[in-house]
């Protein structure tokens, strides 16, 4: 097994070495040989969220682990933050020739995959994690797209936030996304050491991108792992069909009684279904 980090700035450093694209969009740490696997993680979570999932992945794959700027210790970049995430995850792709890798996506992660494959670039598969293509819809009976704009009130109500009740925003949020407590504060860790910026106009992003129509453009095969918690398998169910709808084939597993976080709350379930998704 091997495991690389390297900065990607014309120079190798021949050490233990991390990669930053040229545009500091991400940093990725790769580990273990084989086909390749490319690993983005939720909203504020830093690559350190698979870590298990690559200590078993990388026995057979080579796993490319992302945190995206403005997340962890990786410096923020200028709005508009999510396309700038995207043009550099197919930027790096491309210089690596990695054009038939696999793309695994936790929550955010998973909505970027999604639109990375409908622009119609070829991977080999989709494994998508507790992932929507429009979360707005999902929050806003009222949604359209055009309404999800920087300047708004929430926004300035979010960044003028005193540091103490954003951390209790924070610990309320990673409570409802996980069950265990040591995993909770990791999560509310992550949302607090984010850029605020990153944050809040980041989101802004994710809410404003609606993909429901443009699944039909989706060639490659889809694997969808989804949480019931907090409302149930039935609501789950609903709001998955409905949501990906457009999409005309695709597999979806259930982790009954899981919230946000399935590696964490269901980590055997997790491993076992994500593997199996690959085999077949």
């Amino acid at each position: 097994m091997k495991t690389i980090k390297f900065l990607l700035f014309g120079l190798l450093i021949l050490t233990s070495f991390s990669i930053t694209a040229q545009d500091k969009t991400f940093e990725v740490e790769v580990t273990g040989e084989g086909e390749p696997i490319l690993l983005f993680s939720g909203f504020t979570c830093t690559g350190d969220v698979w870590e298990a999932t690559v200590a078993e992945l990388s026995k057979d794959y080579e796993c490319h682990v992302f945190t995206f700027a403005g997340f962890g210790d990786v410096p923020a970049i200028e709005k508009p933050w999510l396309p700038k995430i995207k043009e550099g995850v197919v930027n790096y792709i491309s210089e690596k020739e990695l054009d038939n890798a696999v793309l695994v996506g936790h929550s955010l992660g998973g909505a970027l995959a999604l639109w990375m494959a409908v622009d119609g670039n070829s991977y080999k598969e989709l494994i998508i994690v507790d992932a929507l293509p429009s979360t707005g819809a999902l929050m806003m009976p009222d949604y359209k797209s055009e309404y999800m704009v920087y300047d708004s009130p929430y926004n300035k109500q979010l960044l003028a936030m005193h540091d103490t009740d954003f951390e209790a925003m924070a610990e309320q949020m990673a409570n409802s996304m996980t069950k265990e407590q040591s995993n909770q504060e990791r999560i509310k860790d992550w949302m607090i050491q984010a850029d605020r910026e990153t944050y809040v106009y980041g989101y802004t992003d994710l809410l404003k991108l609606d993909l429901r129509e443009d699944l039909a453009k989706i060639n490659a095969p889809v694997t969808i792992l989804a949480a019931t918690e907090p409302y149930g398998l039935e609501m789950a169910k609903s709001t998955y069909d409905l949501q990906y709808k457009a999409l005309t084939k695709y597999t979806i597993e259930f982790a009954n009684g899981s919230s946000h976080f399935i590696m964490y709350d269901q980590p055997q379930w997790f491993i076992e279904n994500l593997k199996n998704a690959l085999n077949n």
